[in-house]
């Protein structure tokens, strides 16, 4: 993509605010309202939670720290995709115990990188009590404009994208989504991207609302679609996620899908 003016010549106020965000910590953007659930509750519980807060995960209820954390992942990938029903599914089967922590003074970068390695969200701690927590979301808004996030998206999206046509049913999308471990579905109308359904939609737009999982996932699906190229760089990337209030980009080239990166993509390209 081709440089603006303000790129190449940013001001001393540019300059200033890029240096901070390097020196940033894991205090300055973590989530302080935490949100909890009984370990009891069912899974479909914990889903209209998160669908109502529009949020990705809970953490359980312990006695003197949480039990574990259950994610919109979990509900895919343990019980979407196994069959099983979300009203009998209890939150305490499917959980993670193994919380990932991080200090609070922790920087940026080295939230990133522990992200990447443990493979998710941070949980962030004083002692043993939890003060906040981390998404990669969260992560994205704080990338600087620095060497590491120069690079062009290409080197780092996924170039392979399933898609889906209108009428498939939510319930057949979703159970593809969980088998394959994937956040989200292209949706195709007339051969060409048209939309696109992630498990936030499945949570908001779909449990949340009780809509009835076998109507078509045209009806929930995100539309048009927000692209960009491949010579994108990972800051305008993430600044394009964060500003759209998206975690996903499809990647197009020539009106042609050539892949698609998400939020967690771009935290892995800044941990390097």
């Amino acid at each position: 993509m081709a440089k603006t003016l303000r790129d190449e010549f940013p001001s001393v106020i540019d300059i200033s605010y890029q240096e901070y965000l390097k020196h940033k910590h894991i205090s300055d953007i973590m989530t302080k309202d935490l949100l909890f659930i009984d370990s009891g509750a069912t899974m479909l519980d914990a889903a209209k939670l998160m669908g109502e807060k529009h949020i990705g995960s809970l953490l359980v209820k312990g006695t003197d720290r949480p039990a574990g954390i259950v994610t919109e992942r979990d509900l895919l990938t343990r019980v979407i995709a196994a069959e099983r029903n979300p009203r009998e599914v209890k939150v305490y089967e499917v959980l993670s115990p193994r919380l990932i922590t991080i200090k609070p003074q922790a920087t940026i970068k080295e939230g990133a990188r522990t992200m990447i390695k443990e493979k998710g969200r941070l949980v962030v701690t004083e002692g043993r009590r939890v003060v906040g927590i981390v998404t990669a979301s969260d992560l994205i808004k704080a990338l600087p404009d620095a060497p590491e996030t120069s690079l062009p998206v290409e080197k780092f999206m996924t170039k392979h994208v399933e898609s889906v046509e209108p009428d498939t049913k939510v319930w057949d999308v979703a159970k593809k989504m969980g088998k394959e471990r994937i956040g989200s579905v292209i949706v195709n109308k007339d051969g060409k991207p048209w939309g696109i359904f992630t498990e936030r939609d499945l949570l908001s737009k779909v449990i949340y609302n009780e809509a009835d999982l076998k109507d078509p996932v045209s009806r929930y699906a995100s539309a048009p679609l927000v692209k960009i190229t491949p010579d994108y760089s990972i800051h305008k990337a993430a600044m394009t996620m964060a500003t759209k209030h998206i975690r996903r980009l499809p990647v197009f080239k020539d009106d042609q899908l050539v892949g698609i990166i998400t939020a967690r993509d771009l935290v892995e390209a800044y941990a390097l």
